[in-house]
């Protein structure tokens, strides 16, 4: 009997649940042998692998998090812990991992994949910054944003404020863009593009000389201090403004229809692939279809955020 395990890693994402649903039920279904690893690599270290069943997964396909919990693993990053973690995965008559995580996640499991193990990865990460391929809890964090922006500005229009929101994203901009994109916002800040005050408060006094009630401006943590940005607006335009910092907020929360479909779409395609003997892959996809990519490509890769998203929120926004 093939037997495989599975595990979540890095940070948790709405819809990892749905993921680990998919792989575990499709898995059995397949006529396979699974084990859950909690607390990812770190627990397959210390051997925290449990089996599963049809019933471990039950009712878990609309939470939040992840139920086999996800750390860091510090001796993991080092050659002498992958080789142990490969070793007792043969130890355990595992011969596949499925690996349920952002970037460095699947990284991790490109190391596992060099040293003998099958591993195919599922990409899970809010900050959408895997390459080639959308990622599991991005589409629920930016719903999240979303409705976040809209009772801040009802607060907003009563009062005549501008609200500094505060997003998650220190090195990718992808939240910040589409929330700031969908909630009609007046300037996004992200880290891909030089911040220019100067634009910003220009769009601000442009919305004030015609009227406008309120404004939204999203920055991505990490671009520009949210504080010293509201003290900048508020000198430059004398309107009362405020910080909202949304912080760990948007790693929660019911997953949407769109992250449980690709989740549940993207687990079933991982038992597939091995199944079917394949080897070393990333099951990429967005909300139409899924993809297979080589592993090594995904780690050697860049995601590229589409900044042509930028330019309309600009453009919209006057």
């Amino acid at each position: 009997m093939h037997r495989l395990a599975v595990l979540t890693s890095g940070g948790d994402a709405s819809g990892m649940n749905a993921a680990i649903r998919a792989v575990v039920r499709s898995a059995i279904y397949r006529g396979m042998e699974v084990y859950g690893v909690h607390q990812g690599f770190a627990g397959l270290l210390n051997e925290e692998l449990i089996p599963m069943t049809a019933g471990s997964v039950a009712d878990i396909i609309h939470r939040g998090g992840t139920i086999l919990q996800t750390s860091r693993s510090e001796e993991f990053r080092t050659g002498s812990g992958q080789a142990k973690a490969a070793a007792l995965l043969d130890q355990w008559g595992i011969s596949s991992l499925v690996v349920i995580g952002g970037e460095g996640s699947l990284k991790g499991g490109h190391e596992l994949s060099k040293l003998g193990v099958n591993v195919i990865g599922i990409p899970a990460t809010i900050d959408n910054d895997v390459p080639f391929t959308y990622s599991i809890g991005f589409d629920t964090a930016v719903n999240t944003v979303l409705g976040a922006i809209n009772r801040l500005r009802d607060t907003a229009t009563s009062h005549g404020r501008i609200f500094v929101i505060e997003v998650m994203g220190r090195e990718c901009g992808e939240i910040a863009l589409a929330a700031g994109l969908a909630g009609g916002a007046e300037s996004v800040l992200i880290p891909e593009i030089t911040p220019d005050l100067e634009q910003v408060i220009n769009k601000i006094k442009q919305g004030i000389n015609r009227g406008k009630l309120h404004s939204i401006i999203i920055v991505a943590e990490g671009v520009y201090p949210a504080l010293e940005l509201k003290e900048i607006i508020e000198s430059a335009t004398d309107h009362d403004t405020r910080v909202t910092i949304l912080g760990h907020i948007q790693r929660g929360g019911t997953p949407t229809g769109v992250d449980r479909i690709m989740a549940s779409t993207m687990g079933k395609t991982a038992v597939d692939l091995i199944y079917e003997g394949q080897r070393g892959l990333m099951v990429g996809g967005d909300r139409n279809r899924v993809y297979t990519i080589p592993l090594q490509g995904v780690v050697q890769g860049n995601r590229v955020t589409d900044l042509s998203m930028y330019d309309m929120v600009g453009m919209l926004s006057i």
